[in-house]
């Protein structure tokens, strides 16, 4: 069975979901033959936002995350869908020549604000082939982010999206609750470090073994707000990842800093370093959280006007599920960490960060299959 991976790059998460899902298929099964599709390169000959900027939209996307350029981000989306929908029908004729040329058994899109598109040009080539989304959010942002009233299948990490789906009149059977967020294997195959073993590592990368240490990531892209938190916390120890940000990378290196600080740019190895981690500092990235929270880091974000708005909720849901705080800004991170950081408190959180399973991404294949064999 040839299926089709939908993602783009704006912000890594799509793409490292989609990685993930297959990854795990192809291991395990079922057997399926899985193509992934970049989006933008298939919408390329449209892209209205590269004709006016130079720029792709997935790059005008993370660049606006590298700066910080995220105040009045739902004004911005508002402003996306309206050039979206004033070009659907060429993306659907485009679409819909795609899909006669590849003729999947089924699409499976991990991307927001194109699925309605992406299901009526399928419907239109290939009748009858099923349409799934996987909210890679750990619900949606209405109107036309992730949920469109039109028949398919919809793959919800959380019982809020689950609700969504429903109140807008899907079926119950096209609504398929899993544990959470998709998670690369990695998180789960790593193995558990002995008390002697984890201080030697931290030991390595120069913290003093006998005091907390905070990772500090925001997303592939990093973000300048690093430098505000390292300011910060100049008396913590921090292990600070930067993703792809060069730029931010050398000047954190080059900061002076009273406690020891670790610096990474673009790894494979979060996992291992969130391991070596006591809490987690970071936006409320649908991923981060859900990786942090799996290796039991209580965490810390903010939820401002900055934030952008399909991640607003994910900060709702890190205060509902008592994994940890949730600040106005990061300007109260010191009196956050201190908090944080109480003994009783760190339990609390901890104790409710090992209460939450998420086993998503070994339920997902299984979800597909059954859908395969009701024919849509």
């Amino acid at each position: 069975m040839r299926v089709d991976f939908i993602f783009f790059d704006a912000g890594g998460g799509h793409r490292a979901a989609a990685n993930a899902l297959r990854q795990v298929i192809e291991q395990q099964g079922p057997p399926m033959e899985i193509r992934m599709v970049n989006l933008q390169e298939v919408l390329d000959a449209m892209d209205v936002f590269r004709k006016l900027t130079g720029l792709r939209l997935q790059d005008i996307y993370n660049l606006m995350l590298k700066k910080g350029w995220t105040l009045g981000s739902p004004q911005l989306m508002v402003g996306m869908h309206w050039v979206i929908g004033l070009f659907h029908s060429k993306a659907v004729g485009l679409l819909e020549a795609f899909w006669r040329e590849r003729r999947p058994d089924m699409v499976v899109s991990l991307v927001p604000n194109l699925d309605r598109a992406l299901c009526e040009s399928l419907a239109r080539a290939l009748p009858g082939v099923p349409f799934v989304t996987i909210l890679t959010d750990i619900a949606d942002y209405p109107p036309h982010f992730w949920i469109e009233r039109q028949v398919q299948h919809f793959i919800c990490g959380s019982a809020k999206a689950v609700e969504q789906a429903l109140g807008m009149g899907h079926a119950q059977d096209k609504v398929h609750r899993v544990s959470g967020m998709i998670l690369n294997p990695r998180f789960y195959e790593i193995a558990p470090l002995a008390a002697e073993e984890r201080a030697a590592a931290r030991a390595t990368l120069g913290f003093d073994t006998a005091k907390p240490v905070g990772l500090v990531l925001f997303g592939g892209e990093g973000s300048a707000v690093m430098r505000q938190i390292a300011r910060s916390l100049p008396d913590r120890q921090l292990l600070l990842i930067c993703g792809n940000n060069a730029k931010l990378r050398e000047k954190l290196q080059a900061m002076p800093h009273a406690a020891p600080m670790f610096v990474e740019g673009f790894t494979k190895e979060v996992p291992r370093y969130m391991q070596l981690a006591d809490y987690f500092i970071g936006k409320p990235g649908p991923g981060s959280i859900s990786e942090a929270v799996a290796m039991r880091l209580p965490v810390i974000v903010e939820r401002n006007a900055w934030t952008l708005p399909q991640e607003r909720y994910n900060a709702d849901w890190v205060r509902e599920m008592g994994v940890g705080t949730v600040l106005p800004n990061f300007r109260a991170i010191s009196r956050a960490v201190e908090e944080l950081l109480e003994p009783a408190a760190y339990q609390r959180f901890r104790d409710a960060t090992g209460r939450l399973e998420n086993r998503a991404v070994f339920e997902i294949p299984g979800i597909l299959e059954q859908i395969a064999n009701a024919g849509g």
